[in-house]
């Protein structure tokens, strides 16, 4: 009997100690601000335009290839979090405002930073398709290499 308490008070231990852990392991990871995806970015901007901030292809343009509707949803964002910041069709043009918007969507969309979901989720939205989006992941992995 008194082998089976021991055991039953060192999985109660063990138990009460998981939610502890995975606190501690996902605290700080949570936030696209503490991930580096400069790497992600970059790789991006070079499948998307190959750096062209000028770049046009239908209603998508600068070097992240940003749509109007990408646009809407970063200034939803930022309404929601209260905010006097927005995003003009016109910053779509700017690298650096461009990086700011995909930093944005990350931290709304992608609270784990999972890399192969933002690469996904960039080039076919957030119910993106694995299938539709899996020869852009793997350009964009290549430059990741």
């Amino acid at each position: 009997m008194k082998k089976l308490v021991k055991k039953a008070c060192l999985s109660l231990t063990f138990l009460s100690l998981i939610p502890m852990a995975a606190l501690a392991a996902t605290k700080g990871s949570n936030s696209s601000a503490a991930f580096d995806w400069t790497p992600i970015m970059e790789a991006i901007i070079q499948v998307e335009s190959e750096g062209n901030a000028r770049a046009v292809s239908g209603n998508s343009v600068g070097a992240m290839q940003i749509t109007p509707i990408l646009v809407k949803e970063c200034n939803e964002i930022l309404k929601k979090r209260k905010s006097g910041k927005r995003f003009s069709m016109d910053d779509r043009y700017s690298v650096e405002k461009s990086k700011e918007m995909f930093l944005l969507i990350q931290s709304q969309h992608n609270k784990t930073n999972n890399v192969e979901r933002a690469i996904r989720s960039w080039n076919g939205g957030p119910r993106y398709s694995v299938k539709a989006t899996n020869n852009y992941f793997k350009k964009v992995m290549r430059l990741l290499k």
